[in-house]
Parts: C-alpha cells; structure tokens; sequence
C-alpha cells in the first residue's frame, strides 16, 4: 500500500523454477512509476493487485495511476503484466509501453473470478515485442482461489475498456486466451495493430469478450471481429499521469545530483 514510488533502474532475478517469486507488486498503490528494469523470475514479473474477495471490497482501496516503461524481461510459469487475481479493490489507469518479453509463458494477463467483485478498467498496454511467448493475451476469469469461504459468489468483477496494441511477436504458440465470465461479459476490449507469428492451429479463443478489433494478425475471434473501433469505446490513455510521473523524475535526479 503505497503511492508517490519511483522504481527505475532495477534489475530482479529469481531462479526460473522458483515458485510465487513476482517482481514487483503494486497493491492497493497509486501514482508509480515503473521504469527502465529487467526482471527474470519465476512468476509474474509485475503484478498490480488490490485485495482479496470481501477483505479487499471493505478495504476499498485501488490500485490506479499506474504506468510500466522500458520494461525487459522473461519468466516460466507466470506472466509478464498481470493484474490480478486479487482486484477486488479495483485497478485502473494503467499505462505500459515499450515491452520486450521472451522465453516467457505468458506475456500480459488479467486474472479474476466470480467472487472477486472489483473492477478492472481504463488500462493501455503499447509498444510490446515478444518472442518464444507461450500465451501473447489472456483473461483468465476463472483463477478462483479464495482466502476462505465468506466471500459474496454473486459479487462478480467489472472488466472494461481494455486496450492493447501495437504488439508483434515471433515463435508465439497461442495469440490470447480471452475469457470472460457468463452473464458478465468483458466489455470494450479492444486489440489494435497486432502482429503475431503463430504455431497453433487455434490461434484465439474468445468467450463472453466484446469489443473491437483493427489490423490484427492471426485474425481475431468473431466476438471481437475485424472493424475500425469507435474511439469512444476504446480506452485511450490519459497522458496527464505519464508528464505527472516525468516530473517527478526529475524531481528524483535533482535530488541525487543535489
């Protein structure tokens, strides 16, 4: 539970078949800055989080302001940018560009599970280059561990505006895996200008997303076929935060140089 961090320039390593060994993990944080590391591990290289089930509704505490830059690096068993599972808080306003992922079993994913409640909204991923990614996208809504047996099953999670694009890839076993919930559709997901070189014959699989897609390679499932999207459905990401954390760079720099 944090806000006002910087994180630049660090490099983390953790051996590659070393389990619940994450990066860095924003939780219940705000207004962070991640910028110019390389991170090896053997789970999620970031993952932006906001309390668990009913702990994290009462808590009531989000993770937003967010933005990931410059970032390189690899992993076996879990994702490069997760958000999730633990959103029951909320996440939104999560800005990342300029990604190289390799050798990696997932590059960008959001996890979460009926119970979860929350949302996750209003987040931009750009500029990702990957190579030999098991998995380029994947929503996994079905992640449902729980801390214990009070949770509300009715409290489902908001998944919306979601914007990817930009992302090409070599030596890609599986585009995305981009499942909703039933009765609880991911909504203006849109995945723009992305070029993957793909080894499976099933190159995505989509239920309950809706949304849009432009110059999209493998083409992309019917819930999300191929048509310009409207610009207001998808999320554009607000550049006020990213000259908010460039001050504050400097600010930073100014302060090591004093």
């Amino acid at each position: 539970m944090n806000s006002h961090v910087i994180i630049q320039n660090v490099t983390i390593l953790a051996p590659l078949d070393s389990p619940n060994t994450d990066g860095i993990d924003p939780d219940s944080s705000e207004d962070i800055c991640i910028e110019n590391c390389y991170i090896s591990t053997g789970d999620d290289l970031i993952a932006i989080k906001s309390g668990w089930d009913e702990y994290g509704v009462f808590f009531g505490r989000p993770s937003r302001n967010i933005t990931i830059h410059k970032l390189t690096g690899h992993n076996l068993f879990g994702s490069g940018i997760a958000i999730g599972s633990e959103m029951s808080g909320g996440v939104s306003e999560v800005h990342a560009e300029n990604i190289y992922f390799f050798n990696s079993s997932t590059a960008i994913i959001i996890k979460t599970a009926p119970g979860r409640g929350g949302y996750v909204r209003n987040i931009y991923i750009s500029d990702v280059t990957l190579s030999s990614v098991d998995t380029a996208i994947r929503f996994n809504s079905n992640f449902s561990e729980h801390p214990d047996d009070h949770y509300n099953r009715s409290a489902l999670p908001i998944i919306e505006r979601i914007t990817v694009k930009d992302v090409r890839g070599d030596n890609i076993k599986v585009a995305g895996l981009l499942e909703g919930i039933e009765g609880d559709s991911f909504l203006s997901v849109c995945i723009l200008n992305v070029t993957l070189k793909v080894t499976s014959e099933s190159p995505w699989n989509c239920s309950y997303v809706q949304g849009y897609s432009d110059s999209v390679s493998p083409k992309l499932c019917k819930a999300l076929e191929e048509r310009p999207p409207d610009v207001s459905d998808c999320y554009k990401y607000n550049l006020s935060n990213y000259f908010w954390n460039s001050r504050i760079r400097k600010r930073n720099s100014w302060l090591h140089s004093w």
